[in-house]
């Protein structure tokens, strides 16, 4: 497996637990809201003399309705929370060195529509070859 897609499994796997209808790694032509989007990492090399590395930004996005955002300010902690509580052992002998949250924001998205964007840097070692 690749990179790509060992860090897309495994933060796929870290929302599972949300209060959504579904989580998804790519966009689904239809959802009920609200759901889960993990988005695809943009990747760079960040490796050591004796190390493959990573570094990369990804987002997570959520998508509710309501007349207010509350339930998507819960759901939008929740999940990076559970982004941040991840276990660093990613898998194909990857394992995060860090990870941080960057920026987040809640907008609205049309009528009694609602969108949260949480984006991260994760930095990531892969320790065999």
């Amino acid at each position: 497996m690749s990179v790509q897609e060992v860090l897309q499994a495994a933060l796929v796997e870290a929302l599972a637990g949300l209060a959504v209808t579904r989580v998804f790694d790519a966009p689904p032509v239809r959802a009920a809201r609200p759901y889960a989007l993990v988005e695809e990492a943009w990747l760079a090399d960040w490796s050591t003399k004796d190390m493959a590395g990573r570094e990369g930004r990804f987002a997570v996005a959520l998508f509710d309705t309501g007349e207010r955002p509350a339930r998507l300010r819960a759901l939008a902690g929740a999940a990076e929370a559970a982004i941040e509580a991840m276990p660093r052992v990613l898998g194909e002998g990857w394992a995060i060195a860090s990870l941080t949250l960057l920026r987040s924001r809640i907008a609205r998205d049309g009528d009694a529509r609602w969108t949260a964007m949480s984006e991260f840097r994760v930095r990531m070692l892969r320790s065999e070859y």
